[in-house]
């Protein structure tokens, strides 16, 4: 047996909220609508990951996901424009990333990152 993908999940009573966030600062697009579900996706091949940590890094509290862009600083900019607060960073960490962190609209802490 593969495990062919992981889903994460996240609870909202207005799934179409993510819309402001999700497509908006990370250009995911809907790939299913159900109106109570709502799936986006960038449409690249991903490898299934799934990580447990004790915390998120340099003493930071574990992120509930971890999105990595291609352009950290263009990600930076869009957050920014849309009044988001970043909670952590950016800063260009020990083990090769550069990353911040910032929450979704259903307050997920998210760890936006680029390897350097």
């Amino acid at each position: 047996m593969k495990v062919k993908r992981i889903v994460y999940n996240i609870t909202a009573s207005n799934p179409s909220e993510a819309d402001q966030f999700y497509a908006a600062i990370f250009g995911l697009d809907v790939v299913m609508d159900h109106g109570w579900l709502r799936t986006y996706s960038s449409g690249e091949t991903m490898t299934t990951q799934v990580s447990v940590a004790s915390e998120g890094g340099s003493g930071t509290p574990v992120p509930d996901l971890s999105i990595e862009v291609d352009n950290l600083d263009a990600a930076l900019e869009r957050v920014q424009n849309q009044n988001i607060e970043i909670e952590y960073g950016p800063v260009s960490e020990p083990w090769g990333v550069r990353r911040f962190y910032i929450r979704d609209p259903f307050g997920k802490l998210i760890n936006v990152l680029q390897h350097e």
